[in-house]
Order: structure tokens, then C-alpha cells, then sequence
């Protein structure tokens, strides 16, 4: 009883707001009320293997399959959802928004397949800054419902960059080319590994993630972001 009416005081007075329309959430809900979630624009990329973001990559990294869990543009209030991860430090939004993609990527045979999830590191300069690494909790989410580890500690950003925002594709990737290092090559080889990321704009990210990770390993690579801009 003392535990039930803490919470409707508690709800008074710092009442939980949807990350994307900002309405007050009902007891049930978590980070994004039912509406917007049934909403969101998600791509399904996970049921086809040729798909706008696997196509980013064709050419330039060998990938076994790659998705992203919805669409965001500018302005959107599905933005205001990945700026809250980001910025707000509203890290379990990323963990809740991971469970739910996860349950998608339970119905592709290629990605519950995987052996290992991998969240794209931040350079350990601006993990501090912000507390906390966004894929690593989105990544996070999706390993509880795929019933997969995570691996946090083996793929290493070595080169602190500058932000990617506002950069031409072919500046984003001299921004990140050779940035990333894997401090334990042999424990990736043989295995499949899902890396996991907030946003894919041109891939470029991405790319240098799955190069340092193939260059010194023979896992195979796929790709997961919760949104696709």
C-alpha cells in the first residue's frame, strides 16, 4: 500500500512523459506511450536482405545482413526520441527501444542467428562527457530479448573525432577512417557479430567499425541502428 501510494506521489509531482508526443504516461507504459510506439515508422528491413541499408554498404565492407529498427527527418517527433537518448541522458529510453526492435529481429533467421552483439564505442573522451554510450543500451536491449552478450570491451574507438553532424559522406568517412581497433582479435574469429548503433546517415561509422573488426579477425558482420535518417 505505502509502496503503491509513493508511486501515484511520486507520478504527481515528476510525472513520465512520452519521448515523442510529451503526453503523460499511464502506469503500463515506459519511455514512449503505446500510441506513438504503435506508430513508429518502422522500415522492416530485417524481412528483406536488400535493403536501403545494406545497400549503403555494398562495395565497401563485406556484411552478411543490415537494418535499422525505424525512419527519422528532420523536425520529426521520432527525432526528439533519439536526441532524448543522446543528449537528455535518458540511456533505458535506448534499452526499451532496443527490446522492442529485438522482438522484430526475432522473426529474421539471420539476425537471431547471431553470436555476439558489439555496440559502436565512443572514444572514451566523450563517454565521459556524456556518461554513458547510447548503443551500448539500445545494444543492450536487443541482447535481452536475442538472449545474446554483448562484447564492450573489444572493439575500441583509439582516435578521438569530431562530431559527424553536418559533414559530406565523403568528409564522414575520412573523419572515422582508421579510428577503431580490436584489443583481442582472436576472441571475434569465427563468430557473427551484430554491431549496433543509434543512427545510420552514409554508413561511414559503421564501415570503420566493421573494417578494423575483419582486418584483423574472420567473424562475419551484421548491422543494427534504431533508426535509419
Amino acid at each position: 500500500m505505502k509502496s503503491r501510494l509513493l508511486f501515484y506521489l511520486t507520478e504527481l509531482l515528476f510525472p513520465r512523459l512520452c519521448a515523442v508526443c510529451g503526453d503523460k504516461l499511464i502506469e503500463q507504459e515506459r519511455w514512449i506511450c503505446l500510441h506513438c510506439l504503435h506508430h513508429i515508422p518502422r522500415t522492416n528491413f530485417h524481412l528483406t536482405e536488400e535493403n536501403p541499408v545494406a545497400q549503403l554498404f555494398y562495395g565497401r565492407v563485406q556484411i552478411e545482413q543490415a537494418t535499422s529498427f525505424f525512419y527519422f527527418s528532420k523536425g520529426s517527433k521520432y527525432q526528439n526520441l533519439v536526441h532524448d537518448l543522446k543528449y537528455k541522458g535518458m540511456k533505458e529510453l535506448g534499452e526499451e527501444m532496443g527490446k522492442q526492435f529485438g522482438i522484430d529481429l526475432l522473426k529474421s533467421p539471420e539476425f537471431s542467428s547471431v553470436d555476439l552483439i558489439c555496440p559502436v564505442p565512443l572514444h572514451p573522451k566523450k563517454e565521459r562527457k556524456r556518461g554513458y554510450n547510447q548503443s551500448w543500451w539500445i545494444a543492450s536491449g536487443i541482447a535481452q530479448l536475442l538472449n545474446k552478450p554483448i562484447s564492450a570491451d573489444n572493439l575500441k574507438r583509439s582516435i578521438f573525432t569530431e562530431t559527424q553532424t553536418k559533414k559530406t559522406r565523403f568528409e564522414r568517412w575520412q573523419n572515422v577512417e582508421g579510428i577503431f581497433e580490436l584489443t583481442n582479435p582472436e576472441a571475434f574469429n569465427g563468430m557473427h557479430i551484430l554491431l549496433v548503433d543509434d543512427v545510420v546517415t552514409t554508413g561511414s561509422t559503421l564501415e570503420a567499425c566493421a573494417q578494423a573488426i575483419q582486418s584483423k579477425s574472420s567473424a562475419r558482420i551484421s548491422i543494427a541502428t534504431l533508426a535509419k535518417a
